[in-house]
């Protein structure tokens, strides 16, 4: 490489819980920089969750919990070899994992139906705690790819 690797940014803990995973998400959830809107959002979602009479737990844990039922394990991952491109079932990073879960629930929630989107995103925190939904559908899915192409792992990358 010819230049040396970025580093990673401190987040800050976010105002409410004091957690930076929460900082992380309304990072991903926000949209052309506003993030008050987006702590908002989020903060709204979780009273939601927090008033439905399914979940008895403290909302931040069931968000949490969800977002561990959405991170998926393995990824598959292309390679060539000889003029062939195979699927290479690999592990998956643990922050990459958290990205990508993140990001799963976020874009599973907008596309869901509903008034706002504290509305949808609690629907889909729910959906992902009671192991359902578009997001924990798609790590299944993920998973499954993996476990079909595990005759090839041992082209690793």
């Amino acid at each position: 490489m010819r230049k040396a690797r970025a580093k990673k940014r401190i987040l800050l803990p976010d105002p409410k819980f004091g957690d930076k995973l929460v900082t992380r998400f309304v990072n991903c959830l926000m949209i052309s920089g506003n993030k008050e809107r987006a702590f908002r959002i989020f903060y709204d979602a979780l009273e939601i969750v927090s008033k439905n009479e399914k979940v008895d737990e403290d909302p931040l844990e069931v968000w949490k919990k969800a977002l561990n039922n959405i991170m998926p394990q393995v990824e598959v991952r292309s390679r060539r070899i000889g003029g062939a491109t195979f699927q290479i079932p690999m592990p998956v990073r643990p922050d990459r994992k958290i990205s990508m879960g993140m990001s799963w629930m976020i874009n599973f929630s907008r596309k869901r139906s509903g008034k706002t989107m504290a509305e949808k995103l609690s629907n889909e925190i729910i959906a992902g705690f009671n192991e359902e939904g578009g997001a924990y559908k798609k790590k299944t899915e993920v998973h499954k790819m993996a476990e079909s192409n595990k005759a090839f792992s041992h082209f690793k990358i």
